[in-house]
């Protein structure tokens, strides 16, 4: 029996003042359905979600909803104007007594209900948006980025009540994890085309590279036959033209048809290019603590960041990561410890409130007027890595059009700021970088191209995020922000500080269970241990992988540096990869040199 959809629409079209967003445009949303809605940035994701809410109407085609279903739309700018809190906005809309239910979201989502409107954050009023929605439960949702501002145990909580939902949902989200873990289908938005696949999130990326493959070959076929058809109208015999008037009118078709397809937008062609190489030792915390009035954020916690290293910041929002991260950069002073920097550090930082753009100021003038990208005498000149660059040519390069050039900052999207942001720390060279909170609205493919940004950098990575799956791609080592000002550091990502975690708390939990009573005729049992440390166990643990790691790095330096030319033609990219094959030999030397020290340890203890 065929189910009845939720929601239908038929034969979409919509403009705004341009080229046509969409056209033609069917789709249908089905009872249960988890679907995930992807797409670049600016490729009409949002306005597509809002038209399944029927908040934009389209200039032609059909919305219809089924009797009696209610959908429900998470705006990532809600208005609140009308309300005193954030739990009087999350409640309004429900029956009377039922104020239970946005008590138990907010608690999962660690949204506090008592909040002013008029002093409530843009991610507080987000979180509120969302209690609202999980609280009236719809039988479709539509969930516009609802992971953004939210820390990683908020998003888990999340995670967990979509999956016992029984509603359909729709899903636009930067996170990977989140959507691999969700849906069951995807909706990819690509050059006002919607195509729609029955499998989730986690086959998008095959699907999409198939796509365009077959699209490549389609095109260089077509080009093959204008050639030929081209060929032959340049070499035909005038006495033939009259009874080949189809075949060129033929022709002419396949250039329209070539002329109409829409060109793919290429990915953002960022590079980060580290400056001079810092010392070895990039920064050393000794004793570091921070109290703000009566609560603590950090307890007395020493580090030590050498060159080379990317090491991620977790926890709760509000348990001081950012504050964290300004100690250690010289930003904020601590109460107690001291903070030294090693040598020649040259820091960029992105700023997770976007606070370093003037958002009544054009992408143009934000570029301009850095003091450290501007070009004394050149208005439409900015400097990149050393070398001047037409400012409307650079931000192309992060997939800004010359209308948006002249257009207001405060009119780009989220994802949009953030590509900006990176064009402006990637303009300079730098050794430290200093990220926070960088994910935000970033599309796939550019957070594709940053995390590979950042496992090529040489210099020094410090990152805060709440995004698991990038995190275990680009992080060496976790700082995790415990509660209480109890900061502790981890081997590895996210998934490795996890692991190492639930080692932790399995002694103390078993620990913390009443013992019971041996049988009085039952000898206790001799108890082993490998004679190591928690600490130097998991050091054991992880030191394969990463040996594995430096060789296969020095495997590529190698392969890169038999370039008999290379000296002659790229100076200073044969010294640059003669330093890191040196340093990494190093730190291959030191780590298995490490491993049998500890190796020795644990069999001598067995």
């Amino acid at each position: 029996m065929a189910r009845i959809p939720l929601l239908q629409m038929n034969d979409i079209a919509l403009t705004f003042g341009g080229d046509p967003i969409f056209d033609g445009l069917d789709l249908v949303v089905q009872p249960g359905d988890r679907v995930a809605l992807v797409g670049r940035n600016g490729s009409g994701k949002s306005t597509l979600m809002k038209m399944m809410a029927g908040m934009v109407e389209p200039d032609t085609g059909t919305r219809v909803l089924s009797p009696g279903v209610t959908v429900g739309y998470m705006d990532q700018h809600p208005d609140l104007s009308a309300f005193e809190t954030l739990g009087e906005f999350a409640a309004s809309g429900l029956e009377p007594g039922h104020d239970y239910l946005v008590e138990r979201v907010a608690e999962g989502l660690k949204m506090k209900l008592d909040t002013p409107v008029a002093t409530a954050s843009g991610g507080e009023r987000r979180r509120a948006a969302l209690a609202k929605l999980l609280a009236e439960a719809p039988e479709l949702m539509l969930l516009d980025e609802p992971t953004n501002h939210l820390d990683i145990q908020a998003i888990e909580w999340l995670e967990n009540e979509l999956k016992q939902t029984r509603a359909g949902f729709v899903l636009i989200s930067h996170d990977r994890a989140f959507l691999r873990a969700l849906t069951r289908a995807t909706l990819w938005v690509d050059r006002g085309q919607v195509r729609r696949q029955e499998k989730g999130f986690e086959h998008f990326e095959a699907w999409r590279d198939k796509v365009w493959e077959e699209e490549d070959l389609n095109r260089h076929k077509l080009n093959r036959k204008i050639k030929s058809e081209a060929r032959w109208a340049v070499e035909g015999i005038s006495a033939r033209r009259k009874r080949n008037q189809g075949r060129l009118r033929a022709l002419y078709a396949l250039k329209d048809e070539r002329a109409s397809q829409i060109k793919r937008q290429g990915a953002a062609e960022m590079a980060l290019e580290a400056g001079p190489k810092s010392g070895r030792k990039v920064i050393e915390a000794k004793g570091i603590s921070k109290i703000y009035g009566d609560k603590v954020i950090l307890k007395p916690f020493d580090l030590r960041v050498m060159r080379g290293e990317t090491i991620a910041f977790v926890g709760p929002n509000g348990a001081g990561k950012t504050t964290l991260l300004k100690m250690l950069t010289g930003q904020e002073e601590p109460d107690t410890g001291s903070v030294s920097h090693g040598t020649g550090l040259e820091m960029a930082v992105f700023d997770q409130n976007r606070s370093t753009l003037d958002e009544n100021a054009s992408l143009w003038e934000n570029l301009t007027s850095d003091p450290e990208m501007s070009i004394s005498g050149k208005s439409d000149q900015v400097m990149v890595r050393g070398n001047p660059k037409h400012v409307v040519g650079y931000l192309k390069e992060f997939l800004f059009s010359d209308e948006q050039a002249r257009a207001p900052v405060r009119s780009l999207s989220g994802g949009e700021k953030a590509r900006l942001i990176l064009a402006r720390i990637m303009a300079r060279q730098s050794n430290l970088l200093v990220l926070d909170e960088p994910t935000n609205d970033l599309d796939v493919e550019t957070l594709d191209l940053l995390q590979e940004l950042i496992s090529g950098f040489d210099g020094t990575v410090l990152v805060v995020s709440h995004d698991r799956d990038f995190l275990d791609r680009v992080a060496e080592r976790t700082i995790a922000m415990e509660g209480d000002g109890i900061a502790t550091a981890y081997a590895g990502g996210w998934s490795d500080y996890r692991a190492q975690r639930q080692d932790v708390d399995a002694p103390a939990a078993q620990k913390s269970e009443k013992p019971k009573p041996a049988h009085k005729d039952k000898p206790k049992e001799k108890q082993t241990t490998s004679g190591l440390s928690f600490t130097e166990k998991h050091r054991l643990e992880a030191l394969p992988g990463e040996m594995d790691r430096l060789m296969a790095e020095i495997a590529k330096l190698e392969e890169f540096l038999m370039d008999p030319d290379l000296f002659t033609k790229e100076p200073v990219k044969f010294k640059k990869a003669s330093e890191g094959l040196a340093e990494r030999q190093q730190k291959l030397a030191a780590a298995e040199e490490e491993w049998l020290e500890l190796e020795e340890k644990a069999e001598a203890a067995s």
